[in-house]
Formats: structure tokens, C-alpha cells, sequence
């Protein structure tokens, strides 16, 4: 009731779309052409959230995706949702990942790794990346480096979430990717989350039994703050696509 029918809880890609289920279909394709999806590939999906990417990918780009989250109700979502496709759904922390990938891709999960974990998780990446392979991270940002996040948003909303910076981000990958493209756009996620903030309120007569009114005040602010953020260009959302070695010729852009 808050999210779109593919249940992407991620910022949406307004450029062209006027809609909300537009905006974020035209994330997915954004991410599909960048990765150049080819029949066949194996992508991995770290973070895979309820399975948006992972049933988009399977449907429209004939690929097999792998994905893996450490939510049970998400596994148990995203696997009724994608029956039928060629893809994986796994219980399972990014970290026990060893299987190699054509393809491999992230979406609103970076956010979660905390920043002890930046290098390992791009370790981890290196490692099931195949050596002419591709890496997508889409992932919130701040203008500074820090290791925490806003108290009230640590206590209420993502618990040791935090957001990382450019500088952070790029140790992390130094000495192991190539960066091939940085593309910013932040300002979309101000109507991503103003587009959920409708949905929320408009339908929140069909859900208030199950909550209070302390709850819809929390959820109201938290979506509010978060837009007026991004309006405010103090959070920025970035999508980095990396390489291993370098793509010879150089990487095109097919979005």
C-alpha cells in the first residue's frame, strides 16, 4: 500500500516517468541496460529485498539471478513472487557467498553493511565476480564521511544503518575494481519518497487496526525528513558500476 506492485523499496527513476510503478520499473531497466544483460547470465542480487530486480531481470532479460537476504519474510515473498523463473532466492549473509557471476548488482543495501564491513563486502563482490564481469551499487549517500547515522533514524526506523561517503565508497574498492561510471541522482528520491508518503497516508485507513497513532506520526516524519534531505541535496543517490580489470575500449553506457 505504500510501495509500488513490485514492491521496490529503493529510489525510483523519474527522468522520463510520471508515475511512481513507471519511475521504478524504469530503475530496473536502467540497472538491466547498464549491466548489459545478455540470455543466460548469471546475476547476483546482494540484498535482494522482496525480489523486484531479480523477477524483472528473469522476465524481460531471460537471465538467471541468484538472490540472497537475511529477511525470512522477504525470502518467502520474493520466492511465491518469482515461481515460475529462473531464479534463486537464499536465506543467507552476503558475506558466506563464493559462487561465481556474470553479473552482480545491489540495490538500497550498501546502506546496511556498516562501514568496518566496506572492504569486505567489496571482497566479497571480487570474488564472485567473473574477471570480465560487472558490478552495479545503488546505494543513499553522504556529502561527508561518518560511521553512524541520525540518532532517530537509527532508533526507529533502519537500526545501524548508516550512509557512505564518495571517499569512503572508493577506498573500499581500491585496489580491487575499476570504476567505469557514477551516475547521481538524488533529487529523484525526494519524489520517490513524496510518491510513498501519498500512498501512505491515502490508504492508511485500511491499515490503522493494526497500528496507532504514534506510529503514523513516526512513519509521516520519517518519510517527510527523508524527502526534505534530499531536496536539500544532504543525502545524494548514486548508482557506480565497477569493473575488475577495465573494460577494453572503455565502458558504454546503455541505459
Amino acid at each position: 500500500m505504500m510501495l509500488d506492485k513490485r514492491m521496490n523499496y529503493s529510489c525510483a527513476y523519474w527522468h522520463k516517468a510520471m508515475t511512481l510503478e513507471d519511475a521504478q520499473e524504469a530503475k530496473l531497466e536502467l540497472i538491466c541496460r547498464k549491466m548489459g544483460l545478455k540470455p543466460g547470465m548469471r546475476v547476483l542480487d546482494i540484498g535482494c529485498g522482496w525480489g523486484g530486480f531479480a523477477k524483472y531481470a528473469a522476465e524481460k532479460f531471460d537471465v538467471k539471478v541468484t538472490g540472497v537476504t537475511v529477511s525470512r519474510e522477504q525470502v518467502e515473498y520474493a520466492r511465491k513472487d518469482c515461481q515460475g523463473l529462473d531464479v534463486d532466492i537464499k536465506l543467507q549473509d552476503y558475506r558466506e557467498l563464493n559462487d561465481e557471476f556474470e553479473r552482480i548488482i545491489s540495490i538500497g543495501m550498501f546502506e546496511h553493511v556498516g562501514s568496518k564491513n566496506f572492504k569486505t563486502f567489496m571482497k566479497v563482490v571480487h570474488r564472485c565476480l567473473v574477471t570480465n564481469g560487472l558490478f552495479l551499487l545503488h546505494t543513499i549517500a553522504g556529502n561527508s564521511s561518518v560511521n553512524s547515522t541520525d540518532q532517530w533514524i537509527n532508533k526507529y526506523i533502519f537500526p545501524n544503518s548508516m550512509l557512505p561517503s564518495a571517499k569512503q565508497i572508493t577506498i573500499a574498492a581500491e585496489g580491487l575494481f575499476v570504476l567505469e561510471d557514477w551516475h547521481s541522482f538524488g533529487q529523484y528520491y525526494d519524489k520517490t519518497l513524496m510518491a510513498w508518503y501519498q500512498n501512505f497516508t491515502e490508504n492508511w485507513d485500511q491499515i490503522k487496526d493494526g497500528y496507532d497513532e504514534r506510529f503514523y506520526r513516526m512513519w509521516a516524519y520519517y518519510l517527510l525528513s527523508c524527502a526534505g534531505s534530499f531536496r536539500a541535496r544532504r543525502n545524494q543517490l548514486w548508482q557506480v558500476v565497477f569493473s575488475k580489470q577495465g573494460i577494453r575500449g572503455g565502458y558504454q553506457d546503455r541505459a
